[in-house]
């Protein structure tokens, strides 16, 4: 999410082009082919994003979040218990916090789309290598080097199609990058709950799932590799930065950050673990993580409309609050419905505060954006590590996920609480 940047506004898209097409400006009339290369650059623009939105679909959607509807079978299959479950995920996160500070740094300049596309690759191998295996060791090992993959794939991937996205002036290209992400969790509950090779030479649940999706993310990757361009640096690169200057706000907006990793993981990991042990049935653990990513896929798009009456900071409040309402109605609604409602709030938040949260951090810190992206993933990637530990090791003494979801839900309520409360001088310093 670090590469996720700030559009032109409207007006100022309107005066570019009037300036460029009016003949009245330019004292010569419009070509009759002029037409032509705009097509042409808006059909490679929509191929940029379609890319863009497969890569995440791959890389986050199957690469990071798949775990969570393969894990009730996985837990049956090999015998894990839920602090089992936990340390496998916190491998994954420990993977990706690595590899989202490895790319902060300039040593992949100009190399962008080949390790991008070789990272997706990795996913592809790994989400197969996990079906080969019943050890947790061996799990975590695999898991870790999936986070690491996906990181990479992520952010090296984003730049490219955002930064094509940035020079086109397109507010759209975000949202359909970013979209992926949920594109691809919904994609891979349709894929657990139809189970296609379940069953098949003699592959028990969690190997046929894992198999199956290895298989998507390969046609991908080869999507992605087809449809992508390469990366197209303008300027010097990557220079060095200034120390990064702690100032209040961004001192505020990094700890909610780090804690919001805690907070919003637990659900992301055992959100269909929980409709299974509270009995929902097989129908509403695939219902649960589909509206998770379907609403995942429009949370970027359509939170936006809030920016013009909120503001960022507001904005990034009000996700950490809807988030924490969510996670407490995930544990107080009826089982039959409570999963469902959990995987709505989650899918309609986490997405959105994620990535405005390092826009927020990016504009705090004009002088050192990297170093502030840096440190601010990794806070939000010790909370990720630390929160599956700690709802595995709750859940398994208290015999269920009620109490690790409520810790989450007063965590994310008080990091909202306190960007409301501090709220004045964060809109105060981003507009500087």
């Amino acid at each position: 999410m670090s590469t996720l940047h700030r559009l032109p506004d409207r007006d100022e898209k309107h005066v570019g082009m009037t300036d460029r097409t009016d003949p009245r400006r330019t004292g010569h009339s419009e070509e009759p082919s002029s037409p032509a290369p705009r097509e042409a650059s808006r059909s490679s623009l929509a191929a940029t994003a379609i890319a863009g939105a497969v890569a995440m679909a791959v890389a986050m959607g199957f690469g990071r979040f798949s775990y969570t509807p393969i894990l009730p079978a996985m837990m049956a299959d090999a015998g894990l218990s839920p602090a089992d479950a936990g340390l496998i995920a916190s491998a994954n996160f420990v993977g990706y916090l690595a590899g989202a500070v490895l790319t902060a740094y300039g040593w992949a300049y100009g190399h962008e789309r080949r390790i991008g596309l070789a990272a997706l690759g990795a996913t592809t191998l790994l989400l197969a290598a996990m079906g080969l295996t019943s050890s947790v060791l061996v799990y975590s090992i695999v898991r870790l080097l999936a986070g690491l993959a996906s990181a990479f794939a992520m952010i090296f991937l984003s730049g490219i199609v955002l930064g094509q996205g940035l020079r086109a002036k397109s507010e759209h290209v975000p949202s359909v990058h970013f979209g992926g992400v949920g594109f691809g969790i919904a994609l891979s509950s349709i894929c657990v709950w139809a189970a296609p090779l379940a069953g098949v030479a003699g592959l028990s649940a969690s190997q046929g799932d894992w198999f199956t999706g290895a298989l998507v993310a390969l046609l991908g990757t080869a999507l992605v590799a087809a449809l992508l361009p390469g990366s197209d640096h303008v300027g010097k690169g990557a220079g060095r930065e200034a120390p990064l200057t702690w100032t209040r706000p961004l001192t505020v907006v990094t700890l909610t950050y780090g804690f919001f990793g805690f907070g919003y993981v637990i659900t992301a990991t055992f959100l269909v673990a929980m409709a299974r042990g509270d009995s929902g049935g097989h129908s509403v653990e695939f219902l649960a993580w589909l509206i998770t990513g379907v609403s995942a896929a429009l949370s970027i798009y359509l939170w936006r409309f809030a920016v013009p009456r909120l503001g960022l900071a507001g904005v990034y409040a009000a996700g950490l609050l809807v988030e924490a309402v969510g996670l407490l109605l995930t544990v107080s609604l009826p089982v039959s419905v409570a999963p469902l409602v959990g995987g709505l709030m989650l899918g309609a938040t986490f997405m959105m505060v994620t990535a405005y949260g390092l826009q927020i951090g990016r504009q705090l810190a004009p002088e050192s954006p990297r170093r502030a992206l840096a440190l601010m993933t990794a806070a939000f990637g010790i909370g990720q590590i630390i929160g599956p530990v700690v709802a595995g090791w709750l859940a398994e003494r208290t015999g269920s996920f009620a109490l690790p979801t409520l810790v989450a839900a007063v965590v994310l309520f008080c990091c909202g609480m306190v960007v409301v409360l501090e709220l004045r001088r964060i809109r105060a310093a981003l507009a500087r």
